[in-house]
């Protein structure tokens, strides 16, 4: 029986359905529907009522909850022992994050680093991928945050998969449309992110393979001027998705761009063959808890 499986059924029971589960677990509902489908096949009952607007825990649920909280806390303590055991009581985290969706991916983690750890210091660069790259190999910090694929000389873990969205103005011809795809947007202008940023290569890049080279009427690493921008009708930002949840866009409408090579693969990534310091290690250890794609 899975730790992680326990964990996702436990966040499921307590936000009342999948899709909230998958929000707070930064995780998609396919993901969490699985662990639990698993959890239940594994115990030979089910677990959660299905209804329309959630789940509900059925009686073999409420059991397995309050047995699964149980051991949920006890592996916290385990890991606490051993942490103390290991010695990471003191010592720092070198982290590169990229400027675009930290806040939303990874400030709940630094609440549950810090309870675990906290006697170590972290220490954060805030830049596009492609300096956090290039600080990576200079041994500026020791894990960042870039975007798949990555060259040879590193090692990664995946954090997060989703599409762009597309962020369009008021009147724009396909702000009806729930799916676009990259070609319908060859005749429009593109508000582009300023120069070190990754994702501006995988739009650039994607844009040829269709036959056609985005004209950049603006660059920006300030998403709310992009907003502002976007909503003035002066071009289209392409955004990760994790970017306009809960962010109010009126009058922008965020439209999916459906291409399965241009979507947002971040990863944690460090040096090939780094020996990497017991901190980043325990921070690899907690990302692979709290995103298990």
């Amino acid at each position: 029986m899975e730790l992680r499986n326990l964990r996702t059924m436990v966040e499921v029971a307590r936000q009342g359905g999948f899709s909230q589960a998958a929000r707070v677990l930064f995780s998609t509902q396919s993901t969490v529907s699985k662990a639990v489908k698993n959890l239940e096949d594994e115990l030979g009952e089910a677990l959660f009522t299905r209804l329309s607007g959630g789940a509900r825990l059925t009686e073999a649920g409420e059991l397995v909850y309050a047995r699964a909280v149980a051991m949920l806390a006890e592996a916290e303590h385990i890991q606490s022992e051993l942490t103390e055991l290991r010695g990471l009581l003191t010592g720092k985290l070198r982290l590169g994050l990229p400027i675009f969706g930290s806040a939303k991916l990874f400030a709940p983690l630094f609440t549950i680093f810090r309870s675990r750890y906290p006697g170590v210091e972290i220490e954060l660069l805030e830049q596009g991928s492609a300096h956090l790259e290039a600080a990576i190999l200079a041994g500026e910090v020791e894990l960042a945050v870039s975007l798949l694929p990555v060259s040879e000389s590193f090692e990664w873990q995946a954090v997060h998969d989703a599409p762009l969205m597309a962020l369009l103005w008021a009147d724009h011809p396909l702000r009806r449309r729930r799916n676009i795809k990259l070609a319908e947007l060859s005749t429009s202008p593109f508000i582009l992110f300023e120069h070190g940023f990754i994702l501006n290569e995988r739009i650039e890049e994607a844009c040829r393979k269709r036959g056609f080279v985005p004209h950049a009427s603006a660059r920006s690493s300030q998403m709310d001027f992009i907003v502002a921008l976007a909503a003035a009708g002066l071009g289209v930002p392409l955004v990760p998705q994790v970017m306009v949840e809960e962010r109010k866009l009126s009058p922008l409408k965020a439209v999916c761009v459906n291409e399965p090579d241009l979507r947002w693969k971040a990863a944690l990534i460090w040096r090939k063959e780094a020996k990497l310091s017991p901190a980043a290690r325990a921070w690899l250890a907690l990302t692979r808890e709290k995103f298990p794609i």
